[in-house]
């Protein structure tokens, strides 16, 4: 599929909550899970969805749940989020689907029965003429809900269902969130990246902060990322996207340790960009891990160590190619 192929929406992209769908969402295809970081296992459930959804002439959505189930289920530590629903609209639009619906991850629904699930939520609430799910999903108060249970549901309410099979990587091995966020807690975004099938993105608004990086020739836009986040700290080469233009630039995510060693910051610094940017939403790909966090000497020893950073990052980016469709439209769009 090249990226001009991506199925046509008649509609922009939705987010909804579960208790106000709205219409042009209702009567369609439901892909249903998590979909924490939309990797490519994701995305063979994702296309199915859409397949179907054509078929039966009829809207392609994507149903998440807010939080993680993990992070319901046991709090602490909280689960890395790879993607937040923000973050996870993005690339779920960039792949086709319809919208996205959330549903509240809370007591309740933990204690809903599976019938109960699909009675309220998929019949009465979506309208769903198809679901599509991967072969692990589970769902319903102490995960009673299944696969088969879904399947013979299905069959008995007039809605079709496909079961996907698990996504693998070139070796055969199955793909999955956790490898992603161990790929990136290790400062391996290449590695997450051939497993997501993209370049691993952060969003936010940029916020002031102590603006030392002017004095040092490095002014920088600051955003802070979800807390759950634990991407390594150091520095890496990224993509910028404001305002619809796009920048290639360096980023340190960290506390700082020359200055503050304050609370995790992801300070960017756009290339070839002059002008303000406090408030505006950000959207970086991050491409390569540079260095790890490091306390220097002096500034000047700071100074010579972040232009050095930069041309790196310059030279890495400029040979970048695109990892898939998905990929040209998120970091390499025209």
């Amino acid at each position: 599929m090249t990226a001009a192929s991506f199925p046509e929406r008649s509609a922009p992209f939705r987010t909804a909550t579960i208790d106000a769908v709205p219409p042009e969402l209702r009567g369609g295809v439901a892909a249903i899970g998590n979909f924490d970081g939309v990797h490519r296992g994701h995305q063979e459930v994702l296309a199915a969805a859409q397949t179907l959804a054509r078929d039966e002439e009829g809207p392609a959505v994507v149903l998440t749940f807010e939080p993680h189930p993990r992070t319901f289920f046991r709090p602490d530590p909280p689960v890395f989020r790879l993607t937040p629903p923000a973050e996870r609209a993005v690339v779920l639009e960039a792949l086709g689907l319809d919208g996205m619906v959330l549903v509240p991850f809370d007591e309740a629904l933990a204690a809903t029965e599976p019938d109960a699930f699909v009675d309220t939520i998929l019949r009465d609430r979506l309208g769903v003429t198809g679901a599509v799910v991967g072969y692990n999903f589970h769902f319903g108060h102490k995960r009673r809900g299944t696969p088969d249970f879904l399947t013979a549901r299905g069959e008995a309410d007039g809605f079709d269902v496909a079961v996907i099979e698990p996504g693998v990587d070139a070796h055969g091995e199955p793909i999955s969130s956790t490898r992603i966020r161990t790929a990136l807690e290790a400062g391996s975004p290449h590695i997450a990246a051939e497993l997501l099938g993209y370049r691993w993105l952060v969003m936010g608004a940029v916020a002031h902060g102590d603006k030392r990086g002017r004095t040092l020739g490095y002014p920088t836009a600051n955003i802070k990322l979800d807390p759950s986040c634990e991407l390594k700290h150091g520095v890496y080469a990224v993509r910028v996207f404001v305002d619809g233009e796009r920048f290639d630039g360096v980023a340190s995510f960290g506390r700082r340790p020359m200055f503050d060693d304050g609370a995790p910051l992801f300070e960017t610094f756009l290339f070839d960009f002059s002008g303000d940017l406090y408030g505006k939403e950000l959207r970086i790909s991050v491409f390569e891990f540079l260095r790890p966090e490091l306390k220097f000497d002096s500034v000047e020893a700071l100074i010579q160590q972040m232009d050095a950073d930069s041309a790196q990052a310059r030279r890495h980016l400029d040979a970048a190619t695109p990892l898939s469709d998905l990929d040209a439209a998120l970091s390499f769009p025209r």
